[in-house]
């Protein structure tokens, strides 16, 4: 692990690949999104292993425990070495919840439902 010297958080975010760009990295930080024990922190922000991250994403918060540093963008598999994810499962529940509620409630009088909504609707429900 490259955990020699600390970096800036919107690089680590990205070289972790918590964000996609490195750019939507440092707009997160700007805009508090990403906290450290209720800290809004900056992009420039020093990086070490051992944080404790927040990280507001759409509409969960991940928390992130930062295992060690990373200058460079690497793979998936090992960026998992990297962070250990505390988010709780309920926080990424939140996250499909809303996907599904306007096909499970349609209102009456409605009609049936259209193919596409059908297709959604069995990718969504157990199987019986």
């Amino acid at each position: 692990m490259e955990t020699a010297g600390d970096v800036r958080l919107d690089k680590w975010l990205w070289a972790a690949r918590i964000f996609k760009t490195r750019t939507q990295a440092a707009e997160a930080c700007r805009a508090g999104h990403v906290k450290c024990e209720g800290t809004p922190l900056k992009p420039a922000h020093n990086v070490r292993p051992g944080m404790v991250l927040t990280v507001q994403q759409g509409d969960i918060t991940r928390t992130l425990r930062v295992l060690g540093c990373l200058e460079r963008r690497v793979g998936a598999a090992v960026a998992r070495q990297y962070v250990e994810d505390l988010t709780p499962p309920e926080e990424y529940q939140k996250r499909r919840a809303p996907e599904f509620q306007p096909l499970l409630l349609r209102p009456k009088g409605m009609g049936r439902p259209t193919k596409k909504q059908r297709r959604q609707l069995r990718g969504l429900l157990p199987d019986a």
